[in-house]
């Protein structure tokens, strides 16, 4: 999760809430790229997680954090004198952060290309690993963590995981996992108007049980297989369903930012945060903090950065704020990484493959889509949808995703344009494999059964 607002004007009305996000709306000149992607640091000595403090001979995550303070110049983020992120500078963007249990994240610059977002990440893994290395320390990106139990996992110092998973086991059975033994990579991508944001979140929630198969690599928890290609997207099923899930709403006539607004406010809130404060009002109404009416934060007010805030902590396949994520893949290695954006960036940021896309997806009804999202995280690329398999529509998506980006003409240094980046795609599809199949092929293979050996395979 990227660092939270700080934003301290009130907010009186439901309006005001609409307006803040219509505020996102950008001419297509001005559109941008921004990633996210996280991993796992760990111990190469032995395969152990990476604690906050570190353990002897080795730092732990605070070291690293201060590590790229120095190598970056970056801005320390402090929760309750512990640094837990690093805020990129103002005119560039960009920021360090930390998941509940270390997961190392990115929050990428926004970009105009594919091909810097392919530097930007060149850069990040060059700069950890330098950091990393007298720690001995490594990293792997997966979508979930494939040796430690919950036990074994450390806990950051951050005041809002604190809350949250005092919450979760509340609401699902599977929300610490997801908290602590997952890692995603996910787009952010912008909108020029209100119908395009509707067009674009149709599409995207429509195909993104393709995406979660295309970028499925989580076969393993607790050093065995789990059974599943997803195994994070199977967390996501039972996490906290008030707050996560496909949006059936977003197909229905009319709607608009209104309706997700509406949405929104009736999701449970986590926190409210006051100075450097974090209050737990798990489960509260926004609704009644609009009103002033909140019972645990009597005659207080909401503010900008209650809202934004709060939009940061919904997790359905696709999220809107002021711009749209996309929320479904796995983390992968470095080439798939990038891969995510350039797949979703050929399909929206291209009007024609655009259209083309909802031509595909707009005959599926809400049981189909969710029919699909549920099937997809054991069955990847077999999973089917109106009698058609996620490997056979994929290769249609694909190639409009391709189109797209041939389209925008955004070309490197070398002269190639932004589909040079879909080639880890094309080879999936091509071999109908996910990356998780071929990981359970090695361990049924040269890994004898195993599945330590993925952390050294993977590691960068």
């Amino acid at each position: 999760m990227a660092r939270d607002v700080s934003d301290s004007t009130p907010v009186g009305s439901r309006e005001e809430l609409v307006s803040w996000i219509a505020a996102g709306e950008k001419p297509e000149s001005r559109f941008r790229i921004g990633t996210e992607h996280e991993k796992f640091p760990f111990y190469r000595a032995d395969l152990a997680p990476v604690p906050y403090e570190g353990r002897a001979g080795a730092g732990g995550i605070r070291a690293l954090l201060e590590g790229m303070q120095q190598r970056l110049g970056w801005a320390p983020i402090v929760d309750d004198g512990h640094i837990i992120g690093l805020a990129g500078p103002d005119d560039v963007g960009g920021a360090i952060s930390l998941e509940p249990g270390g997961q190392f994240e990115l929050s990428g610059a926004p970009l105009e290309t594919i091909h810097e977002t392919a530097a930007e990440l060149a850069a990040h893994i060059s700069d950890v690993k330098a950091v990393a290395a007298p720690h001995d320390i490594g990293f792997v990106a997966l979508g979930a963590s494939p040796l430690w139990t919950r036990g074994e996992t450390p806990m950051m110092p951050k005041s809002r995981y604190k809350i949250m998973a005092n919450y979760m086991p509340k609401v699902g059975t599977m929300g610490l996992d997801m908290m602590f033994r997952t890692c995603t990579v996910q787009v952010n991508l912008d909108f020029a108007t209100e119908a395009d944001m509707v067009r674009k979140l149709r599409v995207s929630l429509a195909l993104q049980p393709l995406a979660t198969a295309l970028f499925a690599a989580s076969p393993f928890l607790d050093r065995k297989l789990n059974g599943f290609q997803s195994m994070r997207s199977e967390i996501w099923r039972d996490t906290d369903n008030a707050r996560a899930g496909m949006l059936a709403f977003a197909f229905e006539d009319g709607m608009s930012y209104e309706r997700y607004v509406d949405y929104a406010l009736d999701v449970p809130l986590y926190f409210v945060k006051r100075g450097d404060t974090y209050h737990d009002v798990a489960g509260a109404s926004f609704r009644d903090l609009l009103d002033g009416r909140l019972t645990q934060l009597p005659g207080e007010k909401a503010t900008i950065s209650d809202w934004a805030n709060h939009l940061g902590t919904i997790f359905p396949e696709v999220r809107l704020k002021r711009f749209l994520e996309m929320r479904g893949a796995d983390a992968g290695p470095s080439d798939m990484l990038v891969a995510l954006p350039a797949f979703w960036v050929g399909l929206l940021y291209d009007g024609v493959s655009l259209d083309a896309a909802w031509d595909l997806v707009k005959g599926w009804s809400a049981e189909e889509r969710q029919a699909l999202r549920d099937a997809v995280p054991r069955e990847g690329l077999s999973a089917t949808i109106a009698g058609r398999s996620l490997g056979v529509i994929g290769r249609e998506v694909l190639a409009l995703s391709r189109q797209g980006l041939v389209r925008r003409a955004r070309r490197d240094a070398k002269g190639h344009d932004e589909s040079v980046h879909l080639a880890p795609l094309e080879a999936i599809l091509a071999g109908d494999r996910t990356f998780a199949q071929e990981l359970v092929a090695r361990y049924h293979g040269e890994w004898a059964e195993t599945a330590e050996p993925v952390m050294t395979a993977l590691a960068f």
